[in-house]
């Protein structure tokens, strides 16, 4: 068996712009239209069993640690009135969603990955995001992310030709570097060649020493050892934060994987469909059934 976990908040992003880049005034509901459209590619495919975690609410208990965290502030009011109508239209179209406010879209597919990986059923989890948060979730060959716009299948080995430190080093790893999509800065004076060179020889932060002399002990080779070394010394708690922001929950509840299985869709789709000004989609999924 095969799960396809989607990052709905992001496909949202990727055919409202992908729309935005070929008309210059694209239709009310293009990027709603397009994730549907994307998720019947998926059942064309032939995915049986999908997820789509979305951001109901942009803040979520992250915003409660650390006050610059990422905010809707900024948004296009077209994409956060379309989160809603978009989580309608997946049900509609007999898709499982999981619509976060607490937690993030993120922490829902981490979560469901854990749930597919205790099923010995499941042979493949798609995680179809690009996001480096979810870098962290990567398990060999057998759970990867899928980036559509690239068409690019990133894989453990993947994740480590990329990052420099494998999956179980990307929280700390943005700990030190930062995530300025997410709003938090990482420690001054450290970055990706640093972090991921550190890292491969301690694998957290918390095994980082406080003496760059026994990182050279360690073979540790580092441009300006001497000043990180110092920076992360006085500043632990701040890297400890930002690993905190960047580390995905994974026990959100999002069921069981028979939950996830498509079984067609509800009788409101047609209706659905056509409020979105989209009855052409009625046709494509009455042709896929």
């Amino acid at each position: 068996m095969h799960v396809h976990l989607v990052d709905g908040t992001y496909e949202l992003y990727r055919q409202h712009y992908g729309q935005a880049s070929k008309h210059s005034q694209p239709p009310p509901f293009a990027g709603t239209i397009g994730v549907l459209t994307s998720t019947m590619q998926l059942l064309q495919d032939g995915a049986t069993h999908i997820g789509v975690a979305t951001d109901h609410v942009i803040e979520s208990f992250r915003n409660d640690l650390y006050g610059g965290y990422k905010t809707s502030e900024g948004m296009e009011p077209v994409l956060l009135e379309q989160i809603p109508i978009l989580e309608d239209a997946l049900r509609a179209l007999g898709v499982t969603v999981w619509a976060m406010e607490k937690y993030e879209a993120d922490d829902a597919l981490a979560s469901a990955v854990r749930v597919a990986c205790e099923d010995h059923t499941v042979h493949k989890v798609f995680v179809l995001t690009p996001d480096k948060d979810l870098g962290q979730v990567v398990q060999g060959k057998r759970v990867v992310q899928m980036d559509r716009r690239n068409n690019v299948i990133i894989d453990e080995d993947a994740v480590k030709e990329k990052f420099g430190v494998g999956p179980s080093s990307i929280a700390d790893y943005l700990g030190l570097v930062g995530d300025s999509a997410d709003g938090f800065p990482g420690l001054q004076g450290w970055g990706a060649k640093s972090a991921s060179t550190v890292l491969a020889q301690y694998g957290t932060i918390d095994n980082i020493p406080d003496s760059h002399d026994q990182w050279v002990t360690d073979g540790v080779t580092v441009r300006g050892a001497e000043k990180l070394a110092t920076t992360l010394r006085t500043n632990r708690k701040d890297a400890q934060l930002f690993k905190t922001l960047a580390t995905l929950v994974q026990d959100v509840e999002v069921g069981e994987i028979t939950d996830w299985k498509w079984n067609g869709p509800t009788e409101r789709f047609a209706t659905v469909a056509e409020k979105l000004g989209a009855p052409q989609l009625v046709e494509r999924l009455r042709r896929l059934k």
